[in-house]
Formats: structure tokens, sequence, C-alpha cells
């Protein structure tokens, strides 16, 4: 599961709104993953692979980002789809991304192969929002680094992942941000919890 995508795709812990218009009804959705390209979407609009749709939503108190995008792909009230963005909307979508990771409401994770080993970078908040991609990449992939430089929240379920991680397959923690050392050492710290470190 090494990243191959140009944009990388950022999660939410919650999925913020988005408001869809599509032939002349607008309706309501939420936002599954965003990068700078796009977004996935979960909505009840019968939205068609190929057609245009405008879509407008703030990330966690951001300026509001409106434009039209592209269905590119379906399945069940889930849609893909791809931005036709200009500077501005770009520009805003870039602040909103930016945003979302510095608070740790939205989360990037990605795996890249470092001197043969293969590490799994975790940016943004370390949550159970991340829980399907992060096993994916341990059971399915393997992983020998956890790099966590880049993380600005957790929360319980997020610790939880790093301790199946170190604790069943064998991941050393590698890099640590000063929010998840102090909650990684109370972990820790717990009577009971595995000596790890």
């Amino acid at each position: 599961m090494l990243e191959q995508r140009r944009h990388q795709r950022i999660r939410f812990g919650q999925p913020p709104a988005v408001r869809i218009g599509y032939r002349g009804r607008v309706d309501e959705g939420v936002i599954e993953n965003l990068s700078h390209a796009g977004l996935m979407v979960r909505t009840a609009q019968p939205l068609e692979v190929g057609r245009p749709f405008g879509c407008e939503f703030s990330l966690f108190g951001t300026a509001c980002v409106d434009l039209a995008a592209t269905a590119v792909s379906r399945v069940g009230d889930l849609c893909g789809a791809r931005f036709q963005s200009g500077p501005l909307s770009r520009r805003l979508i870039e602040e909103a991304i930016r945003s979302a990771l510095a608070s740790g409401a939205g989360s990037v994770l990605a795996v890249h192969e470092l001197g043969g080993r293969k590490v799994l970078r975790i940016a943004g908040g370390l949550n159970g929002s991340l829980r399907n991609d992060f096993m994916h990449a341990l059971t399915r992939g393997g992983v020998d680094e956890i790099d966590l430089q880049g993380v600005t929240a957790v929360d319980q379920a997020g610790l939880a992942l790093c301790l199946v991680a170190t604790g069943r397959h064998g991941a050393v923690i590698g890099g640590r941000s000063a929010c998840f050392a102090e909650a990684w050492q109370r972990a820790l710290s717990v009577p009971g919890a595995p000596a790890l470190d």
C-alpha cells in the first residue's frame, strides 16, 4: 500500500457537511475525504458519473469553498468527484486542509519506503477514523516503523491502533510529536499496559 496518489487524501474524525447542488436541487451530504484535486462525498443526491455538480463546504470554521466538481465514481450513496477549481478555490482548499490538519480535525496517512523499510506516516489527528487504512497498511503491506512527528491531536482509538501495531505486528514508533509523546507515555504508564518503549 505504498502511497502513489498525486494528491494525498485527508480524512476526518467527524465528517464535515457539504451542500450539493445538482439539477436544480440542493441537498446536504458529508465529506468522507478530501484532496487538492477532489473529494469523496456521501449524499442522497443521485449524482451521475461524468456530470458536473456544485459543492459548498467549510472545514471547521475556515472560509467557505464554493466550486464545481465532476462525479468520477459512484457506489451507493458514496461519490468520488474531481474539482473544477480556479486559483482562488485551490488556495481556499489548501488553507482548509492546512487548518484541519493543524487542529487535529483532519488526518493524512501514507506509507513510504525508505532505505528498504516501510514507514507509515500520519499527520493531523491520530484517531479511529484511520482504522481501516491503518490496519490495511499493517496487515497487507507490512509496516516497519510509524512516524508520528506530524500528529497534532490523539485520542484513545489512535493510541489503541499504535498499541496493536507495536504489540502484535512488530512495528516501532519512530518520530513523535509532543502531543503524541505525552499521550503515549500516559498510555504505557497505565497498570497492566504492555512495556513497548
